[in-house]
């Protein structure tokens, strides 16, 4: 049994959007690891290392052919291609993020139907849940059934929910193989961590290697607000195990430590060994007040569940991110809300895809 699984992963033929994206590029080596051909698409590659995909392309998945092209002689999609990123940025950039990942998700979609995917995996997010559940920083955890009533904090959340209902309905209507994951704050090395796109825990990292010891750094909100935080290898683990079953309906995938920014602050401090003065910034963007994960659906039909402790997963971030602060020697670019190599602007699209609009 277990020969004939592995000798049915070494034939599988796996597409990975959002393949120069931060889980995209971890995704394409954990599934060149399980035996999988990959095929990785984005409009750019990581900046951080090679991609280790079979092939990659570069394609705006806003555009039909290119979604059609995408998944040629693929068994397996898995859609993790958005234009997204951190709270800043979502919150500031709302009709470009409504517009493309729109675009994006019904293309793909409905690619994946022509193709005859055997599976497509879909990254939805915590951002699905609605505000009205999220106003206290005591929050419990967040039930995959607490979604209805809609209410999601962001246009972000609103256009992964939608997406969610599309991969449920081609499911009914044309027996595509659909699973969504609703992923709570991945991190860890590899991704954004200046620019604005960063998440926090990359933002916090950045700003403690950034200082000096005795020094002070920026906390956006009061500090008080709560999250919790998956790492990225726990994720990989719970994208494919949710791929292989038979469940289709959308799963949390995260961990169910809740913490305070603030705390989180403090972690990254102690792994840093520098005692920093923190000045909250009651001006900036914080989104909802508090946000956790309840896995236990998860943990009952998949045994999933998050085994990297915060303080290791943050341990090994800051040790990458103040490694890319040596390298480079130089502060961000602008102010936090801003990207200083955004992976979505036109001048980026028409460098790798000059005749879209032809």
């Amino acid at each position: 049994m277990i020969g004939e699984k592995t000798e049915r992963i070494s034939r599988c033929r796996a597409l990975v959007t959002g393949a120069g994206g931060f889980i995209g590029h971890h995704l394409i080596k954990y599934l060149k690891d399980k035996g999988y051909w990959v095929r990785g698409v984005d409009i750019v590659t990581s900046k951080f290392e090679a991609t280790t995909a079979d092939e990659f392309e570069f394609l705006d998945l806003r555009r039909w052919a290119n979604c059609l092209q995408a998944a040629r002689g693929i068994d397996e999609v898995y859609h993790l291609a958005a234009n997204m990123g951190g709270i800043g940025f979502i919150t500031n950039v709302k009709a470009q993020v409504m517009h493309d990942n729109v675009l994006i998700n019904a293309h793909m979609l409905e690619a994946a139907r022509l193709h005859q995917v055997k599976r497509f995996f879909f990254s939805s997010s915590a951002c699905v849940y609605p505000t009205y559940k999220q106003v206290r920083p005591d929050i419990t955890g967040l039930k995959e059934s607490d979604v209805y009533p809609a209410q999601p904090d962001n246009e972000y959340g609103w256009e992964k929910l939608f997406t969610e209902r599309l991969c449920l309905d081609y499911y009914q209507e044309h027996g595509l193989e659909t699973r969504i994951a609703r992923f709570h704050n991945i991190y860890g090395p590899l991704g954004a961590w200046r620019g604005g796109r960063e998440k926090s825990p990359a933002a916090i990292c950045r700003k403690v290697a950034e200082a000096e010891d005795g020094g002070f750094i920026e906390i956006w909100g009061d500090g008080k607000q709560t999250r919790s935080y998956c790492y990225i290898d726990d994720c990989l683990e719970g994208i494919f195990a949710l791929t292989q079953c038979n469940i289709r309906e959308p799963l949390n995938i995260g961990s169910d430590r809740m913490v305070t920014i603030s705390e989180l602050a403090d972690m990254v401090m102690k792994i840093a060994g520098k005692r920093l003065t923190k000045n909250y910034d009651l001006t900036k963007p914080q989104g909802v007040r508090g946000r956790n994960s309840d896995n236990s659906r998860v943990k009952k039909l998949l045994g999933w569940e998050a085994k990297v402790s915060l303080e290791e997963g943050l341990a090994r971030t800051y040790r990458w991110i103040a490694l890319q602060l040596k390298k480079h020697r130089q502060p961000a670019q602008g102010p936090d809300h801003m990207d200083s190599a955004p992976r979505w602007t036109e001048e980026t699209l028409e460098t790798v895809y000059p005749h879209r609009r032809t």
